[in-house]
């Protein structure tokens, strides 16, 4: 049981980039990954990718942050704000922690995301990019934050978005953003 209250830690963990830029009342961790695997629901057929396990992924992506907390590494700060194999690593003992076993789903899940390398997982990167579009596009229209503040999401996310989908997803977004449609 307390590993899984351990778990449930993300529903109120805040992500960290909104509350940077002065978001009030900024997602959560949970929120974000249901988006995230909303996103792979509505589009994975689209895709070609599992519907299914791409979901579990998108639910799984952020498990670790759990205990880490939604650690945010900017390589364009100066200095970096951490090195990302030092976040990698405090990830991977969460995960150990969380997720014991080598071999439970939960793990082999957030192992196959973390490394990127199958065409899920892919996919549920450029559906986490684009949750994180979408999430500024609703600050946007909240008036949370200006749009200034808010376009950086758009610049991180073109560099990373990889298929297909993703990329005509995330320029209807940005699109969208661009002209204030929110």
């Amino acid at each position: 049981m307390n590993r899984l209250l351990e778990m449930y830690r993300l529903k109120a963990t805040t992500r960290t980039g909104w509350a940077r830029r002065g978001v009030p009342e900024p997602e959560s961790v949970a929120d974000h990954s249901w988006g995230a695997a909303l996103l792979c629901l509505l589009f994975a057929d689209e895709a070609g990718v599992d519907r299914a396990r791409a979901m579990e992924m998108a639910l799984t992506h952020d498990l670790a942050e759990a205990l880490t907390g939604d650690i945010v590494v900017n390589a364009r700060s100066t200095p970096p704000e951490m090195d990302p194999s030092e976040k990698a690593r405090l990830e991977r003992e969460a995960m150990e922690r969380l997720v014991p076993a080598p071999d439970h789903r939960l793990r082999r899940l957030w192992e196959a995301y973390e490394a990127h390398d199958d065409p899920e997982a892919r996919f549920v990167r450029d559906m986490d990019l684009l949750d994180m579009c979408l999430q500024a596009l609703i600050y946007r229209r909240r008036g949370a934050a200006a749009p200034e503040r808010l376009e950086e999401f758009f610049a991180s996310a073109d560099e990373r978005i990889e298929t297909s989908t993703g990329r005509r997803l995330f320029e209807a977004a940005r699109a969208a953003f661009g002209r204030g449609e929110c």
